[in-house]
This record gives C-alpha cells, structure tokens and sequence, in this order.
C-alpha cells in the first residue's frame, strides 16, 4: 500500500499530546473518601457503565487515526510483469597448446584465459555456453549448456598436456560450429583464443570461418600475447627452466577468419586487456529481453472514512445515551 499525500499522516503526532492531556485530567477528576472499613464494599459489582468511561476517547483516537489515514489517500497497486529472455549459443575455443604457458598474463596465458572466460560465463545465465579445447588436435571439453557451475568447473580442470601439443586452429573452429550449427536459436557466437598459428590439423581455419559463416555463426577473434620476449617455463633435465621467446602468430588469419564472419579481432596484450575484450563481446552480445509490464491503482480511503464515521457515530451515541448519566 502507497499514500498520495503522505504528509497528513503527521496528524498522528496531535495524538500524543490528547492523550498525555488525557490521562493527566483523569488522575485530577479521581476522588477519595476516608472510612474505616471496605468490608461492606466486597462483592459490590461495578457497574457495566462505569467501564465504558474510556470508550468515548478510545473511539475518538480510532476516528482521528482513520480520518488522517484517509486524508493521505491511501492506494493499493497491482502490477503485472511479463518477461520473456532469448539467450544466446557460445562456444569458447581455447587454445591449450604449450606456449600457452607463457607468463607475460598472470599466472600464465591459459590461466589468465580460464578466470576471465569462467567470469564471462557466470555474468550470462541465459545463454548456452559451452567450451572446446584444441592444441594438436580439438575436443569438446563441454557441449552448450545453462548449467554455468559446471561449465566453471570443467573451464578450472582443463590443464596442459591433456592432448599432443600444437596449433590446430582450423580444427578448434571446426569442432565449436560442429556442436552449434543445429541449434534453434537465432544467434551463435565462437570465441576463439590463442595465441599462435596454425600448423596443424586437416582443417584450415578460413574454412572453418567460410563454415561457420554458412550457418550464421559469428567469431570473436583474441590473439593473446604481449609484444615483444616473453618467459615461459620449460622442463629440463634438472625440473623446470625458464627460456625466453618471441611473442609473435598470425594475426592476419585470425582478424580475416573474424572479418570472414562478421565478428571482430582483439589483441589481449595483459590481464586487463583481456577482461576487456570480454566485456566488449559482452556488450556487442546482449541477450534479448522482452517485457510487458501492466499496473494499477486501487484507492483505498473509502475503508479508513467509513471507520472514521462509524466510530463518529458511536463515540455520539455512547456519549449522549449510556454514558449521559455520569457526565451530568
């Protein structure tokens, strides 16, 4: 319930010095009278008349409370609302070739990929979303799902050396349309990460674009990798040793394999650029929402006034009639 006008629900405050004023001239109008014994007195009844005393002020109390709630146009609102959500298919395809140990993202590429990707994940609870992983060769680690804490979780298992190392792009873009090209919903999405170029698999991946382009799937390129040496462990006879490499792949394959599409490319140079990459995908892949929304007023002061009457009526009634005998 909502009221109107408020500001004349602070008549409730003129209450409080009625009823101080109140019970300060019942204590004066109490008399006493000196005997020497209440022992005739026992078992009197007191009369039926003399407990209504209070009910005149008691029912002036309720009739101002009402009149005042009434004044404040008291509303009751009904609302109604429709809300229809059309998600999305993503596929993420993950590049978990070795060089994707490289530290320039921290912990290291793959690491940094995981905890951005689970974050975009989480952020879309409308959405299919599923994940396949490619190196030497691809695999679907998880098909779409709405299930988005166990995609999380198999997004946190994926590790290196799950299969033969190399860069099988055109196969990682192969197998994400694969598990999409037959789904109802209207926009399909792959976002392929990796940081090298191909050179490995049957599939090139501008045929896999002019695939995915067939059946109306977009790709969102990121090329991940700073510019310039970067540090990347590598095991030694002796336990791990660090080497220091070239960041460098193919960045024109991978912005014509998204330009192919109708997608775009992105260059994750560090942790933040990457968070924002995603964002970006985020905002440009906005599931669709659709409401209808209805509400009403009731007014509902005809309720507080009719009380307000009745105890008017009834304050006059008792006043003038049952208790007239006491007031003369």
């Amino acid at each position: 319930m909502t009221f109107l006008s408020p500001s004349y629900l602070f008549l409730l405050l003129l209450l409080v010095p009625a009823i101080a004023w109140y019970v300060k001239e019942l204590r004066k109008s109490d008399a006493s009278l000196q005997i020497s014994s209440v022992a005739n007195f026992k078992g009197a009844k007191t009369s039926w008349r003399i407990a209504l005393m209070h009910v005149p002020f008691a029912l002036f109390c309720v009739a101002f409370t009402a009149l005042a709630v009434a004044l404040a146009r008291p509303q009751t609102k009904f609302s109604w609302n429709k809300q229809s959500t059309e998600g999305i298919d993503i596929m993420v395809a993950l590049d978990i070739s070795g060089t994707m140990q490289a530290e320039d993202l921290k912990p290291n590429r793959l690491e940094a990929a995981k905890n951005v990707a689970s974050e975009f994940v989480m952020a879309r609870p409308n959405d299919n979303i599923g994940l396949v992983v490619f190196a030497g060769e691809s695999f679907t680690q998880c098909p779409l799902t709405t299930d988005h804490n166990v995609l999380v979780n198999l997004f946190q298992a994926v590790k290196f050396g799950m299969i033969e190392d190399g860069t099988a792009i055109g196969l990682g873009i192969a197998n994400a349309v694969n598990r999409m090209k037959d789904s109802p919903t209207k926009s399909k999405v792959i976002i392929l990460l990796t940081d090298g170029s191909n050179n490995r698999g049957d599939i090139s991946p501008q045929t896999a674009a002019d695939i995915a382009k067939t059946y109306g799937i977009r790709i969102y390129a990121i090329g991940v990798g700073s510019h310039g040496q970067v540090r990347m462990p590598v095991q030694g006879p002796f336990g791990t040793e660090y080497i220091t490499m070239d960041s460098e792949f193919d960045e024109n394959t991978l912005k014509q394999v998204a330009a192919t599409t109708g997608g775009e490319y992105f260059r994750a140079t560090d942790n933040k650029t990457l968070q924002d990459i995603y964002q970006q995908i985020d905002q440009l892949e906005k599931t669709k929402i659709h409401v209808n929304e209805f509400s009403k007023r009731n007014e509902a002061y005809e309720m507080f006034a009719a009380i307000a009457a009745l105890a008017i009526i009834l304050l006059i009634l008792i006043k003038n009639f049952v208790l007239k005998s006491l007031t003369n």
